[in-house]
């Protein structure tokens, strides 16, 4: 009978996650067309549906992990990656709520539905079962730390390549604009650029100012996390900072990510060149997430693929 119990409890899961992933699949074509044919308002509805969906299963798969095991489901690898799918969906339902803008979704989707295939394809199936946890994990910090590091990371991802998106549709130009009558001049490297349509550079300004606030949101909750962590490993290990692989990542993110927030008040900086120090922050907080783990070493032993 436990047997069973056990063999329902994983098809349910499997199920869950399949079509957790087929949802955000689903959404992500669906905002693909909605940017290629704007007038197909049903497309972006659809998006948002599958969005939920998605949304909904993964609540349901780490509320049973959390009422089963009797400990929120943070304790490796996996569960981290399911997390922070769900943080990825919840911030961008947030988002497109609050500024009603599809491009959020159509940079979203393809990270949540990438970091959902990682966590269910290629992940071993060992790394994907639970397993008692480890005394230093055993502490109320457990939720605190991890949620809000991984929160951050959802909002800092999606900051950040929105600004790798700007990068990409402004590669061309400089962002030095100036209106004369109907049009818009921008500068550039040889020339001055006559933009008789204005949508292109309104479409930078929003992917920007939309970069700076979702960035501008997530780094305080990285400052927390990472304050959090430190807290932890003091109860833990003895000390407040050990220079793990993982704590010295997590500050190279905060630095790189505060020198952003920071050339946002020099004009000079702002535009691209405030977009290429986001842009690379996007491959930090990868490294600090996942990179790091393939070293093996460090304290943060639990999330290691080795």
């Amino acid at each position: 009978m436990l047997t069973l119990n056990m063999n329902l409890n994983y098809q349910i899961d499997n199920y869950c996650l399949n079509i957790s992933f087929l949802s955000l699949f689903i959404s992500m074509i669906c905002y693909w067309l909605v940017i290629a044919f704007p007038k197909k308002i049903f497309f972006l509805k659809f998006a948002h549906f599958e969005v939920s969906l998605a949304n909904i299963l993964l609540v349901y798969l780490l509320a049973y992990r959390w009422l089963k095991y009797s400990y929120f489901p943070l304790s490796n690898l996996y569960e981290s990656l399911l997390f922070l799918s769900w943080s990825l969906t919840t911030i961008q339902l947030i988002l497109e709520f609050k500024f009603k803008h599809k491009l959020i979704g159509a940079i979203a989707s393809p990270i949540s539905t990438l970091t959902l295939a990682f966590s269910s394809f290629f992940l071993p199936k060992y790394m994907q079962e639970v397993s008692p946890l480890i005394p230093a994990l055993k502490s109320n910090w457990l939720l605190m730390h991890v949620s809000v590091i991984l929160i951050s990371y959802a909002m800092l991802l999606i900051g950040s390549l929105l600004s790798i998106l700007f990068l990409l549709l402004s590669r061309n130009n400089k962002l030095n604009y100036t209106k004369n009558n109907n049009l818009t001049t921008a500068s550039n490297s040889n020339d001055t650029l006559i933009l008789k349509n204005e949508d292109k550079l309104n479409l930078l300004n929003t992917i920007d100012n939309l970069s700076y606030r979702i960035i501008g949101l997530g780094f305080p909750f990285l400052t927390i996390g990472i304050i959090s962590g430190a807290v932890w490993a003091n109860e833990a290990w003895g000390s407040y900072w050990s220079w793990d692989p993982k704590e010295t990542w997590a500050l190279i993110t905060w630095i790189i990510f505060a020198i952003y927030l920071h050339t946002r008040i020099n004009k000079s900086w702002q535009g691209k060149k405030s977009a290429i120090v986001a842009g690379f922050g996007f491959v930090v907080v990868w490294i600090c997430y996942l990179g790091v783990n393939f070293l093996g070493k460090g304290l943060h032993s639990y999330g290691w693929f080795l």
